[in-house]
């Protein structure tokens, strides 16, 4: 405090004096030199006091952190969106930021997450991606985007799915193709039917030409044959909406035992049905499930009908991520390799007398009720048909 009086009073007499000299200097320039340096030393003599009294910038308020209950919000939000997001931060493991990108890390999801993760760092930035998954062959769309954080570089990787929108154009697609070709084979089949018929009661009983009368009743018949050919097409798209409840698959699998044992015994054959776990409750739709079972097993009844000794076995287990996973399994020659994505399309069979509606309308049910259906090629003979929920 006496400092400051000091320096104060120093000032004041130099900057006095220098104005004296100056007010008396008249043209001398040596005098207005002296003033000068006076006016300069009490500056300098001054200045610590007036750098001390400067006035300071207003100093900006501190960041106030969002409310609880806003950062938990966000936290939520960021949780539920249906996009697999990741951050990458130098050589540290991809940090997982959203639910959808841990499930598909953890039990249940990724067959190899450690070569998912490092595939995330290595693909190119945007594109198409198939992860192999505990549900089979996934694919998702990926997008990578560099960022900086407070001046740290840092990656953001997201994974869409596409997998299930994918399938949903696919079998809307089927469906609406089916649904226009039965209903145009239908309206060209029932004037035909009508005119033979027509035709053959003019005829009469007068007998007239034979070969027309034959050629005639041809038509018919085979019309009628046609006719129920395209109706058994229609199921492909006409099953009601399922209803969700839960289901004793012990008690399911004794009925369906009892319903196709006798078939497979009566060709030498055999039959297995396992739950592994007893008391297991599936949340499907009991007749929907039921029917993609039975079309499934008649598949298996179709592959082996050439085997001297026909083998069934179907299971229902627990998977990885407590998903539910129901095999059908036989013993016949398997599906020929490269076949196994086709085989699921309505039409395509590669039996000569086939309708190559089962497998499609299984899968149709099955992906109705929210699950699954895939062919696996195992190390053992024969064909097996995976369902997951």
């Amino acid at each position: 405090m006496a400092s400051d009086r000091l320096r104060f009073a120093a000032m004041s007499l130099l900057w006095c004096a220098a104005g004296a000299l100056g007010a008396g200097a008249g043209d001398s320039s040596r005098t207005w030199v002296a003033a000068a340096v006076l006016g300069v030393a009490g500056v300098i003599a001054g200045w610590p006091l007036m750098r001390a009294h400067r006035p300071l910038p207003p100093t900006p308020p501190e960041p106030r952190p969002a409310p609880l209950d806003e950062r938990i919000t966000a936290a939520i939000h960021l949780e539920r969106i249906p996009v697999a997001l990741w951050l990458l931060r130098g050589e540290q493991a991809p940090q997982p930021l959203t639910n959808r990108a841990r499930r598909l890390t953890a039990a249940g999801g990724l067959r190899d997450p450690d070569q998912f993760l490092q595939l995330l760092r290595t693909h190119p930035p945007h594109g198409a991606i198939t992860l192999d998954t505990e549900r089979g062959a996934e694919r998702w769309q990926i997008h990578r985007n560099s960022l900086a954080v407070e001046g740290e570089e840092q990656m953001l990787v997201a994974l869409t799915p596409i997998e299930h929108e994918l399938e949903s154009e696919s079998m809307r697609a089927w469906q609406e193709l089916v649904q226009i070709l039965t209903h145009e084979i239908m309206n060209s089949l029932a004037p035909i039917k009508s005119l033979s018929e027509t035709a053959l009661e003019l005829l009469g009983d007068s007998g007239g030409n034979a070969d027309l009368r034959t050629a005639l009743d041809a038509i018919g018949r085979r019309t009628a044959h046609i006719s129920a050919f395209v109706n058994s097409y229609r199921q492909i798209g006409q099953w009601p909406a399922p209803v969700i409840t839960p289901i004793d698959l012990v008690s399911l699998f004794a009925r369906l035992r009892a319903s196709v044992e006798p078939r497979w015994l009566h060709r030498n054959g055999a039959v297995d049905f396992d739950v592994a776990s007893p008391g297991a409750r599936l949340m499907a739709d009991e007749g929907q499930l039921e029917q993609a079972l039975l079309a499934l097993i008649q598949n298996a009844e179709n592959a082996t009908e050439n085997e001297t000794e026909p083998r069934l076995w179907i299971q229902a287990r627990l998977g990885r991520g407590g998903r539910m996973l129901i095999s059908v399994r036989d013993n016949g020659p398997g599906v020929p390799e490269g076949l196994e994505q086709q085989i699921f399309l309505p039409f395509f069979t590669t039996r000569e007398d086939g309708q190559g509606i089962g497998l499609a309308v299984a899968r149709r049910l099955v992906y109705g009720m929210g699950g699954r259906v895939r062919y696996v090629r195992g190390l053992q003979r024969g064909a097996t048909f995976l369902l997951t929920f």
